[in-house]
């Protein structure tokens, strides 16, 4: 902060009218670290080459080493590429071409991984379509992608249903008969094809903020980047098991990369959950996962009493909490864990960070560092990079940036932008907020789509996720914004509880207790989430992300309640009806409090003006502030009246007016407008003035006596402020005589 303040005076001096947002306030050699030092990542990678051609030089390398393994089956590098080879010339036949996408709808197994290697050698690009999704969310791809050929099984033709694959060309493939069996093994050659690096190696569908699924098309040279330096970073030459959809970019890792470096794939059908475990226990070299699944998989592992031999866990898709990876130490000390950070848009990975050996683990794991000919940047929002340490919105650039949308040339002019810092380079806008932490990594803090404003405050969900993880009591979280019965916006949480060893299970009010508690220490008021949902496990998506519409709207347990006792007597009852309709909670007990409960600021204030009504007495908001158990509230309401000589709140005193004698007390409104006259003496900036236009003969006696009725009726019209020792007060002028 002090060095940006310095650069900032300096700026103003050097240009005095320049635009504060125009202004650089960065230093020199601060700016050279953010922008050159930290992407320095330069490498040289086969950038002409394409991804099949990888595997083909790994199956000139070693064709019958082991490529796929699926339950009892195994299948070469040999066997594998000759039956991609055949189907490929097939397609070439059908009119396949380079960047055309080719529709594939399979379940998992060796089929499908010999269709995708298929497609590429023809030079098509593969749109994958996942069969556990809805027939509707297919046909909306289909539609848009619009492509003329599909490879189905019977899995993939009931899922997509007759009417969505008729107008195409399909080659479905639980006929029995193959066509193309009788074709050439050998490898297509893509120069014949005219296919090159700059082509589309896929198109994958991801969800769109309008509802709308919007595909991002990936070309071979990225693709390869990615790729060429997995091998290097991941070594992935001993086993890797395939629990990814095609449709998930995930798969690219835990299947492809082994592919491309000699070692093999262990594909796992869908349902057979049990199946990964089992190949956990046995030995495995990769897993790429969420750390959803990860922690949910550690959970099982350790209530089992078993055993993991994992060599090397790629974590990605959402953030990973240090509670996960102290669990896996738990399950699996020696086990190499790195979070990788890679929306869509930028090719699976554009950063990592391994996970130290060292115990200590921080609440928010790093995102880390940008991989090979990858550039990263943090920006405001006008483009300029922030400070080292200040929050940004995270742009990536280099060889990992994808062509763009498919169909969507607006879209893909806004998300994806040319570089002011190289030349020639895009960047892609990731609507990621990040910031370095000292040693030059780079730490995640949530979506800024996913920023909430709740009562006019900016609130990052994710943010309160990380420090409810840090709780002793929480193995997962999520935090969202949802609207209560009463339309009042609120942060909710939804925490999958574990519990110290030996120790019973907390109930969903003490637990909710504990944790309003944790998160009051660390977060400001507004922050905290006014109910804290139990769950056994977050819901999720079939591609293993959080399932937001899953999330269930919060019971009476959910919120941090005292041990319940009925309210008593009037005051009490009347105090519990007020706050069942404000809080929208059924049930109120006398020991309840009222911010524990979800109140705020506001809620207070409509609570304090619907009080004089039912309980005989204005409570100052300091009262409900001092005292918000309904208890202590409704004593101190009692104590009021019995001061004011009333037994309860229907003995009302008379109304009696003021005295017009003396100058009257002025109103907050009031207040404002004369400090602002002194302020600026003469203004006419609240004056309305009001022209109009009488036509016929006019009455003056008339218009005068309505005058001034009306100015003798309202005495805000005959008001005057005046000035006195003890403060500005207002003077009621009485009426004319004539008004009498």
């Amino acid at each position: 902060m002090q060095r940006a303040l310095e650069q900032l005076v300096e700026a103003l001096e050097r240009a005095p009218n320049t635009p504060v947002r125009q202004l650089d306030i960065l230093p020199a050699g601060e700016r050279g670290y953010l922008l050159e030092e930290l992407n320095q990542t330069e490498a040289d990678y086969p950038s002409d080459l394409c991804v099949h051609e990888l595997f083909e030089a790994q199956v000139r390398r070693a064709p019958d080493a082991v490529a796929l393994v699926f339950e009892r089956q195994s299948i070469s590098y040999g066997e594998l590429n000759a039956e991609a080879n055949r189907l490929a010339h097939h397609l070439i036949d059908l009119g396949v071409k380079p960047d055309q996408p080719v529709a594939i709808c399979l379940e998992r197994s060796p089929a499908m991984v010999v269709r995708v290697l298929a497609i590429l050698k023809a030079g098509g690009a593969y749109l994958p379509l996942d069969p556990a999704y809805p027939c509707a969310r297919l046909r909306q791809v289909l539609d848009d992608a619009a492509p003329q050929l599909m490879l189905c099984d019977a899995a993939g033709r009931e899922a997509l249903g007759a009417e969505a694959i008729a107008s195409l060309s399909v080659v479905d493939l639980s006929d029995g008969e193959l066509p193309w069996v009788d074709q050439p093994a050998d490898d297509p050659d893509p120069h014949d094809l005219g296919l090159t690096s700059s082509h589309l190696a896929y198109i994958i569908y991801t969800s769109g903020s309008t509802g709308t699924p919007k595909g991002v098309m990936v070309e071979h040279r990225g693709l390869v980047n990615y790729l060429h330096w997995a091998c290097g970073a991941y070594v992935p030459r001993s086993s890797s098991v395939v629990s990814s959809s095609l449709a998930f970019d995930a798969i690219i890792t835990s299947l492809f990369a082994p592919l491309m470096c000699g070692g093999h794939a262990q594909l796992v059908r869908r349902d057979e959950v049990e199946g990964v475990k089992e190949r956990i226990r046995s030995h495995c070299g990769i897993i790429d996962i969420t750390p959803s699944h990860l922690d949910a998989l550690g959970q099982q592992m350790l209530a089992d009493s078993a055993a993991s031999q994992v060599d090397l866990f790629i974590i990605g898709a959402e953030a990973l909490f240090g509670s996960t990876v102290e669990l896996w130490r738990r399950v699996q000390p020696g086990a190499r864990m790195v979070n990788e950070y890679g929306p869509t848009e930028t090719i699976v990975g554009c950063l990592f960070y391994e996970v130290p050996p060292a115990p200590a683990v921080s609440a928010n794991v790093p995102i880390g560092r940008p991989i090979a000919n990858a550039r990263v940047y943090l920006l405001d929002d006008h483009g300029a990079p922030v400070p080292f340490g200040a929050v940004g919105e995270l742009y990536v650039g280099g060889a990992v940036v994808a062509r763009g949308y498919l169909n969507r040339p607006d879209l893909t002019a806004e998300r994806f932008i040319a570089s002011a810092f190289v030349e020639g380079d895009r960047l892609y806008r990731t609507g990621d907020l990040a910031r370095y932490l000292p040693d030059g990594n780079l730490e995640f803090l949530g979506r800024n789509d996913e920023q909430v404003k709740i009562r006019g405050l900016r609130i990052e969900p994710g943010e309160i996720a990380a420090r409810l993880c840090e709780h002793a009591l929480v193995a997962d979280a999520a935090v969202v914004a949802r609207q209560d019965a009463t339309g009042d916006k609120r942060l909710v949480a939804y925490v999958v509880a574990k519990t110290a060893d030996g120790s019973d299970e907390a109930d969903g009010a003490e637990l909710a207790a504990s944790l309003r508690a944790h998160l009051g220490g660390l977060l400001p008021a507004y922050m905290v989430p006014s109910a804290f949902v139990r769950l056994d496990v977050l819901p999720l998506t079939v591609n293993g992300k959080l399932d937001r519409k899953a999330l269930p709207a919060p019971a009476d347990d959910a919120y941090a309640r005292r041990s319940y006792e009925a309210p008593q007597g009037e005051i009490e009852t009347a105090l519990a009806g007020i706050w069942q309709e404000r809080l929208g909670i059924e049930r109120i007990g006398r020991h309840d409090n009222f911010f524990e409960l979800g109140g705020h600021s506001l809620l207070a204030v409509q609570l304090s003006s619907r009080l004089p009504q039912a309980v005989g007495v204005e409570v100052p908001l300091a009262t409900l502030f001092a005292r918000p158990v309904l208890a202590d509230l409704a004593e101190s309401i009692v104590e009021q009246l019995r001061r004011a000589g009333r037994a309860g709140p229907k003995d009302l005193p008379a109304i009696v007016a003021v005295s017009r004698d003396e100058p009257l007390v002025l109103s907050f409104a009031q207040q404002r407008l004369w400090f602002l006259a002194q302020l600026d003496e003469g203004s006419t900036n609240y004056h309305i003035p009001l022209a109009l236009r009488l036509t016929g003969r006019l009455d003056q006696a008339a218009w005068q006596r309505s005058l001034d009725r009306v100015f003798a009726r309202h005495e805000a019209l005959r008001s005057v402020f005046v000035a006195r020792r003890a403060g500005p007060g207002s003077r009621c002028c009485r009426p004319m005589p004539a008004c009498r």
